[in-house]
């Protein structure tokens, strides 16, 4: 029996386009990608954590020379969330942006590791933590969910 499975998402023109909450949580972000230690790949990512109350927290990748001992900016980004605010485990949207060799903004997307921590923050949450990841040609794609980037992820 063949099956399929589809994602619904939004995409953006621009960064302009978006809600105001979610232009700045994308600007956050952004600035995030300057924290970033990345001497081996040279492409930092910055990552942008919003609370339901509001708060923001961000996090950028940091490498290591014993690979692969280092960490994505997206798991930087909600551990740090978790450990730092662990009286607000309610997750509403996570921004993604990546900036390449050359300093120039691009598109960055959460790798499998990533998108299974960030499955199982959603499931404990029991509501969708949204996904905005920024486009190469400066526009952004908004994903409804983890569940949406991953739908066959592990359960306890």
């Amino acid at each position: 029996m063949n099956k399929t499975i589809t994602i619904d998402y939004q995409e953006y023109n621009s960064v302009a386009e978006l809600p105001d909450a979610d232009a700045a949580l994308l600007r956050c972000a952004i600035d995030a990608t300057e924290g970033a230690y990345a001497p081996y790949s040279h492409f930092r990512v910055g990552a942008a954590l919003r609370l339901a109350d509001g708060t923001v927290v961000v996090g950028s990748n940091q490498e290591n020379g014993a690979y692969p001992s280092g960490l994505c900016a997206e798991r930087t980004a909600i551990f740090a969330a978790s450990a730092q605010h662990p009286q607000c485990r309610d997750y509403e949207a996570l921004a993604i942006v990546g900036r390449d060799a050359s300093g120039r903004l691009c598109e960055a997307a959460p790798c499998g590791a990533c998108r299974q921590v960030l499955s199982e923050y959603e499931e404990m949450q029991r509501h969708p933590l949204r996904i905005l990841c920024f486009l190469d040609a400066g526009g952004v794609r908004v994903l409804p969910s983890v569940a949406a980037t991953l739908p066959f992820a592990f359960k306890f």
